[in-house]
């Protein structure tokens, strides 16, 4: 395995010229710019973290700032808990590190007495009921689905700042759709409802942790004074992912104060759905003349291969995130090629992907250096089934979080009781071992699978954290063990488990592996099939760039032409692989010889009967020319005719609202058997997955 080339850590030690040592130029020059507003455009892998927490360690140890009066703000607790861990190893202690909500709800918690008075509302952990209760009061029905769009609704109608009075006009503008099968006038009123339905209650929800810190600070010119007192510097990580409502409490927070330093890359925007926007990173240097800018492009993670293909994503971008996109130059070693294997379908590609993390594991490789990465989270449990016949483990990033679980809770009691009386010269690493053995942890993994193979990694997790905790900080006991669990379960800051990670691409934002395989890389999943705006693909163009980022070594990049075995092969590629398929030897071991290129434009789109173009929007969906041969049964077409007829009465809207008659032959003949593979079926879009899903699936599942 090749080593990582980035510059060795700084040690822990009160001098300001130590942390400054192994730094790269441009490192160099964020760490010690102290003043004055200063813009990071900093790439994938180009050590962005390590930049701004030398520069908050660098202005400590010069004298520069106070580090209780330093506030670094960042997206995830993860991160927030990283950056506190990196702090405290460069030899600092007292900065805040929190994601913009934490820091928030403890600024409103003190406030709130004194400026409002009483007891701060409870916090909703759940919008779903609250919308629920909201929809019965309109009379409006309130399924799952439909209450699930509306809570999404809810929250970007927050971050955007956009009143409910107001709502009909910017959702329009911002094509926000029908949200929950409603007209905007009617959504409007059920976001009326709401905010009545938590009066009512006496609780405010997440978002309102932000709006009403907000409104304290510009309604109370001592409060904003008292903690534009307590914080004099600040630091904002991932600021491409800012969000309109987070910009305004930035700017109440900083007052007339200019001691700001972002750090962010406009081509890891993946999150505009949820109201982060770019633009504020993208316009820094505009709202800020005499701002210091500093681009970040050695990448220090990845090998020149990997790079390179990162670099080719990116290279047919188009819009404003184009022009600030950044040529990543690559610092390690040279390592292999990126890999393309086309698979005859679903099922081969998820046996061929596991064989191929077998075989890897077999010769050495760390599970836990291995991700299978998905554009959905419905294309988790193929790769899980595969993964499970091979004999890997496996680790799906978003299930029940890591301090939730009940072997963990119970090691964490056994370790807490452990310390008493202990003998402060003994070895952690030794120490925790014994300690964690009677909650169930062995030397060697069980040969079992399933909650016992979980339960192992889960303990074997803590394991690492000790070797990890005495290595970094030598003199450690199990006393720094336990207050460093109890610092990460605060945080959420899980330590790593050693299995193959599976993530969705938005999940996998912010980590980084030996190995990725990036699955299911073709039209209609990369880009998702209601991608249709030139914006929406270009956020699906820079999933795919994330992806790829993740990789420290190699990329495996695979699809599959058919949904089910022995289906008709038409699935294509991802017009993203049109740059960056020429740097792979071939097509990869197991792949097809006639994998077909990816489309450049739905333009060049071909009938996959025929071969000839196709021309309009419904051959497109269809992909085949209308007057080649159908590949559906008439029965299940006529079947799905009739559903859309009931539907169509149901909700006293014409029959082409609910689908068309293109959608429903696309439909029939690519027979879908669950939600995933329904949605990559082009004209269903989200709303309609979620509103008609099941009921299509139902329909032509019938006999």
């Amino acid at each position: 395995m090749t080593a990582q080339t980035s510059p060795p850590a700084a040690p822990a030690t009160g001098s300001a010229d130590a942390v400054l040592e192994g730094l790269d130029p441009e490192q160099r020059q964020v760490a010690t710019t102290l003043d004055g507003p200063v813009c990071v455009l900093a790439g994938a892998g180009t050590g962005k973290t390590r930049a701004i927490t030398h520069r908050i360690a660098y202005g400590v140890h010069s004298g520069a700032y106070v580090p209780n009066r330093v506030l670094a703000v960042t997206f995830t607790a993860r991160a927030a808990g990283e950056m506190r861990t990196r702090l405290r190893d460069l030899g600092v202690a007292g900065v805040q590190a929190r994601t913009f909500h934490a820091a928030a709800l403890r600024q409103l918690q003190f406030f709130w007495p004194q400026t409002i008075g009483g007891t701060l509302p409870n916090l909703a952990e759940h919008k779903a009921p609250l919308v629920a209760d909201a929809c019965n009061r309109l009379r409006l029905s309130a399924d799952r689905t439909r209450v699930r769009d509306l809570a999404a609704e809810v929250e970007w109608g927050k971050v955007m700042l956009v009143d409910p009075d107001d709502y009909v006009t910017r959702a329009a503008a911002a094509g926000r759709g029908e949200p929950g099968g409603l007209d905007l006038p009617t959504v409007a009123r059920v976001l009326r409802t709401y905010e009545d339905v938590k009066i009512d209650r006496a609780v405010i929800d997440f978002e309102d942790v932000l709006l009403l810190t907000a409104g304290v600070l510009e309604e109370r010119p001592d409060v904003a004074t008292t903690v534009r007192e307590q914080y004099r510097h600040f630091v904002v990580d991932e600021y491409q992912d800012v969000s309109p409502l987070q910009q305004r409490l930035l700017d109440l927070w900083l007052g007339s104060r200019r001691d700001l330093c972002v750090v962010g890359d406009a081509s890891q925007t993946i999150y505009s759905f949820a109201g982060a926007t770019p633009e504020h990173l993208l316009d820094f240097p505009r709202r800020h003349p005499d701002a210091t800018v500093v681009r970040l492009v050695r990448d220090y993670r990845s090998t020149p291969e990997v790079v390179a293909m990162a670099n080719a994503v990116l290279s047919q971008a188009t819009g404003k995130h184009a022009r600030a996109r950044l040529e990543l130059v690559a610092q390690r070693p040279s390592g292999p090629k990126p890999t393309f294997t086309a698979y005859p379908d679903d099922v081969a590609e998820a046996a061929g992907v596991a064989a191929r993390i077998a075989a890897e594991i077999a010769a050495g490789r760390s599970a836990k250096d291995v991700a299978v990465l998905f554009r959905t989270n419905g294309q988790s449990q193929a790769f899980e089934s595969a993964l499970a016949d091979a004999g890997v483990g496996y680790v799906v990033r978003g299930g029940e979080r890591f301090f939730s679980r009940r072997e963990v809770r119970e090691a964490m009691v056994l370790l807490r009781g452990a310390v008493r009386g202990l003998d402060p010269d003994h070895d952690l690493r030794e120490e925790a071992r014994a300690v964690l053995v009677t909650a169930g942890w062995a030397q060697q993994p069980p040969t079992a699978g399933g909650a016992t193979r979980e339960r192992w990694e889960s303990l074997q997790a803590l394991v690492i954290l000790a070797d990890e905790l005495a290595g970094t900080r030598p003199g450690s006991g199990l006393g720094d063990l336990v207050a460093e669990l109890d610092e990460r379960a605060n945080a959420q800051h899980a330590p790593t488990v050693d299995g193959v990670t599976l993530a969705s691409l938005h999940a996998a934002k912010g980590l980084e592996w030996d190995v990725v395989h990036l699955v299911g890389v073709s039209e209609g999943l990369l880009p998702i099939s209601f991608a249709e705006t030139a914006d929406d693909i270009e956020e699906e163009r820079r999933l795919l760039y994330v992806g790829v980022t993740r990789a420290r070594e190699g990329v495996h990049v695979s699809w599959g032409e058919s949904r089910t075995p022995g289906g008709r092969g038409s699935r294509r590629p991802s017009r993203f692989l049109d740059a960056v398929r020429g740097q792979a030897e071939g097509l990869g071991r197991g792949a097809r010889a006639t994998a077909r290129p990816a489309r450049a434009a739905a333009s060049l789109a071909r009938c996959r009967v025929c071969a000839r173009p196709l021309s309009t929007g419904a051959e497109r969906k269809l992909l085949r020319c209308h007057d080649c041969p159908a590949g559906y049964d008439e029965a299940v077409f006529e079947r799905l005719r009739t559903w859309r007829t009931d539907v169509a009465r149901e909700i006293a809207k014409p029959a082409y609202t609910v689908f068309t008659d293109a959608t429903l032959m696309a439909l029939a003949e690519a027979m879908p058997d669950d939600l995933a593979a329904l949605a990559r079926v082009p004209g269903v879009g989200p709303a309609k997955l979620e509103r008609w899903g099941e009921d299509l699936l139902a329909t032509l599942a019938t006999d």
